[in-house]
């Protein structure tokens, strides 16, 4: 019998694998917290004997090199990866035994990476799961942007060859297992479902039924914004992750607070969005604990730069850490947690913002409709072009503090599909001095408000 158990990665839209029998495991695109892994192992009784890797990856740091080192364990990476550590180089069709009758055999799927390597779980030499990593997802394959420009269309085409040989040599009932796909921006496209298999994906997924010239086309058309961290991934997997450190950062007070502050340097406060809105030191940026975080964080925040975290509790702030470590920034300058009135000097008053819906937009009153009014759309252009409100300004979230001077100084309602992203781009705006109103609301909601709306290219009202 063998086992094959999830470890989800939420905020980054992954998921790594511990699969084995009763007594040896292996572990797949793990993440950099490994004592989750370590946990687990424990937890099923089993000693890890291999760690493998489908790519270097380019939107999180891996733990596997670290994992491998704990455990004892062979470190499996494709071959054609350039790295600066010592690894059991894998190649197509290679075997690695981990227990009686259990063999994982690799199986050549560029694309997403040139060197990408999908990994086939084979239970008493039947096929029972492949591991595929940011090679055939559910319903869509990886990104192929991620390596060289100029490789993109080259691994594009690559990629629906890759979904077809997995189709084509795998049994129906194979479960497919991706790493990415679940949120993360190295999808080419988000996950229908939980889980799937071989033959659900024959019929489903855009790589197996499109013929590869329009598949291509299609694929390179819907490509989205890469987080800027993304360009630090992938170095830093090559050159070989260092431990983690999750003991608790240096603690600050209100003086180091400010003066951190007075320097640039980035004050983030991990509170949800209704509290922060409510009150919060002058100056700090509100990133959520919850949600994805880790994101857009390490995408807004300057390669290197020291954040200090303030959290409601130490609980938040160690998963935060947690978090943040999974994306290369490894330890805070420093952090606080309580309140508000912790972290602000003497005789100093809190900042607050308003909070709003489209429907509170569409119905202002009339001593505030003649006020100048900027509507502010943080979405990305892809959301943006399917529908947005007619007139409003368009700065994307990950470009808003590069492009503080286009935005008039004039009352700003920022908004974006939910909520969480007009959040941040709120308190980037506040910690400017402008006077913002949160757009807390689906928009969705933006119709039933009656607000006129528009799709790019024409710029057309759509009925309201």
């Amino acid at each position: 019998m063998y086992f094959v158990d999830t470890i989800d990665v939420p905020g980054l839209g992954n998921r790594g694998y511990l699969a084995g029998g009763a007594h040896r495991a292996v572990v797949i695109d793990p993440p950099r917290d490994i004592d989750r892994v370590i946990t687990a192992a424990a937890a099923r009784g089993v000693r890890v004997t291999h760690v493998v890797e489908t790519h270097v990856h380019n939107d999180y740091v891996t733990g596997g090199l670290e994992l491998a080192r704990l455990t004892g364990a062979e470190y499996l990476v494709p071959a054609g990866a350039r790295v600066a550590y010592e690894r059991v180089p894998v190649a197509d069709g290679d075997r690695s035994p981990i227990e009686d009758g259990l063999v994982l055999r690799a199986l050549a799927t560029p694309g997403h990476t040139p060197h990408h390597t999908s990994y086939v779980l084979e239970d008493g030499g039947h096929a029972v799961a492949v591991f595929t990593g940011g090679s055939l997802l559910i319903g869509t394959v990886g990104r192929p942007d991620l390596v060289e420009p100029r490789l993109t269309e080259r691994l594009a085409r690559a990629q629906h060859g890759s979904a077809h040989r997995l189709a084509a040599e795998l049994p129906d009932d194979t479960a497919v297992l991706p790493t990415h796909g679940f949120g993360s921006f190295c999808s080419a496209g988000t996950a229908a479902g939980d889980g799937t298999t071989i033959g659900r994906e024959r019929t489903a997924n855009e790589a197996l039924v499109k013929d590869v010239d329009t598949f291509v086309a299609d694929l390179l058309a819907a490509l989205d914004d890469v987080p800027a961290y993304y360009a630090h991934m992938g170095p830093a997997n090559a050159a070989g992750p260092a431990p983690v450190d999750l003991t608790p950062p240096r603690r600050a007070d209100a003086e180091e607070i400010a003066a951190r502050l007075a320097d640039g340097e980035w004050v983030v406060d991990l509170r949800d969005r209704i509290a922060f809105a409510a009150g919060h030191v002058a100056g700090a940026l509100n990133f959520e604990a919850e949600g994805q975080l880790a994101t857009y964080l390490a995408w807004l925040l300057p390669w290197g730069k020291p954040v200090t975290l303030l959290a409601d509790s130490p609980e938040r702030l160690a998963d935060a850490q947690r978090e943040l470590v999974r994306v290369g920034i490894d330890r805070p300058a420093a952090a606080a947690t309580g309140a508000p009135a912790d972290w602000l000097r003497p005789g100093e008053t809190p900042r607050a913002f308003r909070r709003a819906t489209f429907a509170d937009l569409a119905a202002r009153p009339p001593a505030e409709e003649a006020a100048p009014v900027v509507v502010l759309d943080v979405r990305r252009d892809s959301e943006r072009a399917r529908e947005h409100l007619a007139g409003s300004l368009h700065i994307p979230l990950h470009l808003l503090r590069d492009r503080l001077a286009e935005v008039p100084r004039d009352t700003v309602w920022v908004h974006c599909a939910g909520g969480m992203r007009a959040a941040i781009a709120a308190s980037i705006l506040d910690a400017a001095g402008r006077d913002v109103v949160a757009v807390d609301d689906g928009f969705d909601s933006a119709r039933a408000a009656g607000l006129p709306l528009a799709r790019i290219p024409d710029e057309q009202s759509s009925p309201t």
